[in-house]
């Protein structure tokens, strides 16, 4: 679990994700062998990694305000709706069977890290308001998905909002503050759920993991700081093709899940 904190923290704050998409994993590997009722496992990996995102995404978001790269007019008009889609996404993973949803975000992602690669940072970004509907439905999407599977919702928030103008490290600033929402009440939702469900895991709270918590937490918070300082040392355009490149390699290992399940 520590050695997973280090690398969890640092991505965190490079790329304002909440690190789920490498948390989420290693938890469920870490609960597994310490033979965790299989029925549950997945819930716990995605309800701590909700938790430990909080502080974690707290410390990226403070970073990155220093250097001016958080819109929080974007977070609050937008984040609304990404967390009534959370809302309905935690209910609706409490008996979730993922293989098609999985399958589902392995080709967003993949699309998004093409076009991540593809774009070309502009010299001045003008940005184009985001329309309420688009507010609506995207918002939604992005809440459901992220509440399903653990993460901050970056990944599909940086290129949303490179799509309407924000420059690189403004996106990434945005998409943390908006990742610190997801994860509040997703861990909220998980361990609500775990509760109502009555699943008494050991050392747990509903669907949150006490020790793993305790033990990431100090760990992430130190390393999300110097990864939100390293991103405004990189050039803009290495950074897009960097968190491309990124989610190239996380819908891979996505499709890999999907052909497991």
């Amino acid at each position: 679990m520590a050695l997973t904190a280090i690398p969890v923290g640092f991505v965190a704050g490079l790329f304002g994700i909440g690190g789920g998409l490498i948390t989420v994993p290693f938890l469920y590997y870490i609960f597994g062998s310490l033979g965790i009722d299989q029925g549950y496992i997945m819930h716990l990996a995605v309800g701590t990694s909700f938790a430990i995102i909080i502080p974690t995404s707290t410390v990226s978001v403070l970073t990155h305000h220093k250097f001016n790269a958080v819109d929080f007019n974007i977070v609050k008009n937008y984040g609304l709706f990404v967390i009534t889609g959370v809302v309905f996404g935690a209910i609706f993973a409490a008996s979730l069977k993922t293989k098609s949803l999985v399958l589902f975000f392995s080709v967003v992602i993949l699309l998004l890290g093409i076009y991540l690669l593809l774009i070309k940072e502009k010299e001045k970004n003008i940005i184009i308001e985001m329309k309420l509907h688009l507010k609506i439905i995207l918002g939604f999407v992005v809440g459901f998905i992220s509440a399903i599977m653990g993460i901050g919702g970056a990944v599909m928030n940086v290129p949303i909002l490179k799509f309407f103008g924000y420059s690189i490290n403004k996106a990434i600033g945005s998409a943390a503050a908006i990742g610190f929402m997801i994860a509040l009440f997703g861990a909220i939702g998980f361990l609500i759920s775990g509760n109502y469900l009555k699943a008494n895991l050991p050392l747990s709270i509903g669907f949150i993991n006490i020790p793993a918590f305790l033990i990431f937490i100090p760990i992430t918070t130190i390393m999300a700081r110097v990864g939100a300082k390293t991103v405004h040392s990189i050039d803009k355009n290495k950074i897009s093709k960097f968190f491309g490149f990124f989610l190239l390699i996380v819908s891979i290992k996505f499709f890999y899940e999907f052909y497991k399940l």
